[in-house]
């Protein structure tokens, strides 16, 4: 028999995370722990899986986290409310990216300005004209006027640091690091099959 705090708590947290997305394709949800330990305030964990979800204009063709114990307020929970989540707590997996959607996402507002800064960056052009994976590597363009075709360069990408590493293909080159929000680490990072792969760790405040 299905437990009713549980299913209570499951709703809510749906609709919070639906909040905090543009919009939301596919949503699976796993709730860990018990009515007792709710009743004291805490969750166990929550196992997440959802496909085409759009958070904060970055859309992400598929999304599987796992968090670690989350403290909730019980006392301002009711069926169709809010969740009431009472601190910060971590969750880890993956996300991944399609080519098509990242390029469109990275030359558009409100990422723009990563797109731009890439080119820069990465190339000493601006501003990016297309993004797109070629296997496992990444291909940035720029247009340049006094050229018919763009400028094209292509990156090896890997997790160093907590955050992405662009590598050129000519080993002898720097590198550079993405600037990244501390709360997220970045583990790993896989390029294949037209899509961006990323496994790490981020602290969500509610």
């Amino acid at each position: 028999m299905a437990d009713p705090v549980l299913n209570v708590l499951a709703g809510a947290l749906r609709l919070w995370i639906r909040s905090q997305c543009d919009s939301i394709g596919s949503l699976e949800l796993a709730l860990n722990g018990s009515s007792w330990s709710l009743l004291r305030g805490r969750l166990d964990g929550v196992t997440l899986t959802a496909r085409d979800a759009c958070f904060q204009g970055l859309p992400l063709q598929h999304v599987d986290l796992r968090s670690g114990s989350i403290a909730v307020d019980m006392k301002l929970l009711s069926p169709g409310q809010m969740l009431a989540l009472k601190q910060p707590f971590q969750v880890a997996g993956e996300v991944s990216f399609n080519s098509r959607q990242l390029n469109s996402a990275l030359l558009a507002e409100p990422w723009r300005w990563l797109g731009d800064w890439m080119a820069e960056q990465l190339m000493g052009l601006s501003p990016l004209g297309a993004l797109r994976i070629d296997v496992d590597l990444l291909e940035l363009q720029v247009p340049v006027a006094a050229h018919q075709d763009p400028v094209c360069r292509r990156f090896r990408l890997n997790a160093e640091q907590g955050t992405l590493c662009f590598r050129p293909e000519t080993a002898d080159e720097p590198r550079t690091l993405l600037p990244m929000d501390p709360a997220i680490r970045i583990e790993q990072v896989q390029l294949a099959g037209g899509q961006l792969a990323l496994k790490g760790q981020a602290s969500v405040t509610p």
